[in-house]
């Protein structure tokens, strides 16, 4: 979670709002009260977690199971005054279901997925583009508050046209790298399904054109793209094992 974005919850939730983290396996908020994921209890925090004071939730308040299934989540309507859903939306099979569920447990809430800059942009350490773990790009519409999802084909991984340059991941900020939402009484979620390249390919290629244009940049030419993908070719061959 971003650090301010951390920092606001911490600061402006009484200590009396009862508090839920969706997801929070990997990196558990302290603040939460009751945290729902499929993992269990006992094998949290593989990645640290978010808050520096003591963990409010407890083993008792700790729901292992599948948020995606289509059986209610086990709390009532608009139980928890705030709920988290940090960095599990693009990882789980069902996000719509996910959001239909925070939307009715919870009367306000704080959302994060990764951006779509950085889920198209291939990064120095792995191959493709973006987190070849993640099941969806995501748009999200702020006056909305609705998330939208487009899964995440494998054309993102090969084409270059749905690719940001080298060395422009490597150039965001952490606050660039995340998508943020903050909503209020209710959540809005759906998929956009693209059922042809022709829908596909401008979604994917005018993002990145815009997003450079933005910045005063183009894509490098034929040539140089070449070049780059032979630096790396050499590159790679040259470390050790």
């Amino acid at each position: 979670m971003l650090a301010k974005s951390l920092a606001r919850i911490e600061s402006e939730l009484p200590d009396d709002a009862l508090v839920l983290d969706v997801g929070g396996w990997g990196r558990p908020l302290a603040r939460a009260d009751w945290v729902i994921d499929l993992m269990p209890y006992a094998s949290r925090g593989l990645y640290g977690r978010d808050g520096d004071g003591d963990e409010r939730f407890t083993a008792t308040t700790w729901v292992e199971r599948d948020i995606c299934a289509a059986d209610p989540w086990p709390f009532a309507d608009g139980q928890f005054d705030f709920a988290v859903c940090s960095h599990t939306l693009e990882d789980v099979r069902d996000p719509v279901r996910v959001c239909e569920e925070l939307s009715r447990v919870a009367k306000a809430g704080y959302v994060e997925v990764p951006s779509r800059l950085e889920e198209q942009s291939p990064m120095a350490d792995r191959p493709g583009a973006g987190w070849t773990h993640h099941r969806w790009l995501i748009d999200i519409d702020q006056d909305a508050q609705r998330l939208d999802f487009v899964f995440k084909h494998g054309v993102v991984y090969t084409d270059p046209r749905a690719q940001f340059p080298p060395g422009f991941h490597a150039a965001l900020s952490a606050d660039e790298k995340v998508q943020t939402l903050w909503w209020q009484s209710s959540l809005a979620a759906r998929e956009r399904v693209m059922m042809s390249a022709d829908e596909l390919d401008p979604y994917l290629a005018d993002f990145v054109d815009d997003e450079l244009a933005r910045r005063g940049r183009r894509r490098p030419g034929r040539a140089k793209r070449l070049a780059q993908r032979t630096q790396r070719a050499l590159s790679s061959l040259r470390q050790p094992s």
